[in-house]
């Protein structure tokens, strides 16, 4: 499932607008309420933070509405018009922000559709001075990549977002963190996003969220 409008070439595929209108009602809106909740709990007070891949903001502007203080600003491939906070077009690889110019910066659903998710990640040590945020899947347990992709599908299909199915291991995970040279500070999982019996499928041990800081030269 994805925050973003993002990071590829579109692939909408048949009969996902009707999917996608459920999947709204009755999925979309616990989801931003549970990550907004863990996300601020994660950020520190009076924080600028930037959100890649920020959709339509609305996980952002509730975040602001719990922590009174903190800024959210977002960068997207594509803008809504809609969207919920200031919104700036980026190219999907480079962020446009001067070096250590934010406190946080945070990835929702962004990096497993990432052309390149280690530039990002790169990106993101350049221009904060605090914390990395990131929430996304681990491919781990029974059916896990064709779990993932299914609730990829359902979520973003009718967004037109690109599907590239790029779900890593936990050990693809912490290859990247060591090549990007980030340490884990605290993970959060599993993370109630969806009400039983809906849990036992498509939460398991299939989602995190970590906060994490640059490592000591």
């Amino acid at each position: 499932m994805t925050h973003a409008d993002h990071l590829g070439v579109a692939n909408p595929s048949a009969g996902s607008d009707t999917v996608g209108a459920l999947h709204e009602k009755f999925v979309h809106r616990r989801r931003v309420r549970v990550l907004a909740s863990h996300l601020a709990a994660l950020i520190p007070p009076k924080s600028k933070v930037l959100d890649v891949g920020c959709g339509d903001g609305v996980i952002d502007s509730l975040i602001m509405q719990q922590s009174p203080g903190v800024v959210v600003e977002g960068i997207d491939v594509l803008v809504r018009p809609t969207a919920k906070i200031p919104v700036r077009r980026f190219d999907g690889l480079h962020i446009p922000y001067p070096d250590a110019s934010l406190d946080v910066v945070m990835f929702v659903d962004v990096l497993h559709h990432a052309v390149d998710p280690l530039l990002l990640l790169r990106e993101a040590i350049r221009v904060s001075k605090g914390a990395i945020l990131i929430k996304d899947h681990v491919r781990q347990g029974f059916l896990a990549a064709r779990t993932l992709r299914f609730m990829d599908w359902i979520s973003n299909a009718h967004h037109g977002v690109a599907l590239p199915y790029n779900y890593w291991s936990k050990a693809e995970w912490d290859a990247a963190f060591d090549a990007v040279c980030l340490k884990l500070v605290e993970m959060r999982g599993p993370l109630g996003l969806y009400p039983a019996p809906a849990s036992w499928v498509f939460e398991r041990d299939l989602h995190f969220i970590g906060r994490f800081e640059r490592k000591a030269a």
